[in-house]
């Protein structure tokens, strides 16, 4: 058997998100159509979940088959089967141990804000539209306290799943205006990341842009460990699953 770690990218807003689901499309189902008909196999790991709207720059999968075909062609392959909105980019055989979840070591978001007043009918599922003046300095002031480790229930969205271990460490956070566009990119690294945990760091940067936060609460925020101590959730479409680490 050989293991085989495939790398993707995918248009999100073609999407229920990326696991299986009852009574809507998602990556997952129509990946895994595709892999059925090429490897005549099903079971995958992926590296992570996505919600409803959420796009990949890179998303990786894992999955054993006895199939000889030699890995340059499995990209080919693949794409053959799969609609316009995913490309599968590359694939190369690991160790029988290796997980595309578990074996990964960190993972890297950016979140795009369209930031003018007019909307761009081009960007409108791939960038959330703010049309308010960004203070990009006090944002990164508010960022520099997320980075580190630490309890982030104030930064995710509690579901029915039983409360588990909430403390993840970010590595790196930052807010950057694009030079000669309107476009504000917020990038963030970690170890991991809980539900929603990104969307909520975005609206709660925003909040601190508008005056409603002020970067020095943000430790008192972490602290309460209260998801009505930070700010909203952003809107999923300007989220990008960007880099995934091994």
């Amino acid at each position: 058997m050989r293991n085989i770690l495939i790398t993707m990218m995918y248009d999100g807003s073609h999407f229920h998100g990326w696991q299986i689901q009852k009574n809507a499309v998602s990556v997952q189902e129509v990946f895994q159509n595709s892999l059925f008909r090429v490897f005549g196999v099903t079971d995958i790991k992926g590296c992570s979940r996505t919600d409803s709207g959420v796009h990949a720059n890179m998303y990786c999968v894992s999955f054993m088959t006895d199939h000889k075909i030699p890995v340059e062609r499995i990209p080919s392959a693949l794409n053959n089967y799969l609609p316009a909105s995913i490309a599968v980019l590359s694939a190369e055989e690991k160790p029988d141990d290796f997980h595309a979840r578990y074996s990964c070591i960190g993972k890297e978001y950016i979140y795009k804000i369209w930031n003018n007043e007019i909307r761009n009918p081009f960007l409108d599922k791939y960038a959330f539209h703010y049309w308010y003046n960004l203070d990009i300095e006090l944002m990164n002031k508010a960022a520099q306290y997320i980075i580190g480790k630490h309890d982030f229930t104030s930064f995710c969205t509690l579901d029915k799943r039983e409360k588990g271990d909430f403390y993840r460490t970010v590595r790196n956070l930052s807010v950057e205006r694009e030079k000669d566009n309107d476009i504000v990119i917020i990038r963030a690294e970690a170890d991991g990341f809980l539900y929603n945990m990104v969307r909520i760091i975005v609206g709660t940067l925003l909040y601190v842009s508008q005056g409603k936060i002020k970067p020095e609460d943000i430790p008192g925020i972490i602290e309460a460990e209260n998801r009505k101590m930070s700010g909203p959730t952003a809107p999923p479409h300007g989220l990008y699953l960007n880099k995934v680490f091994y």
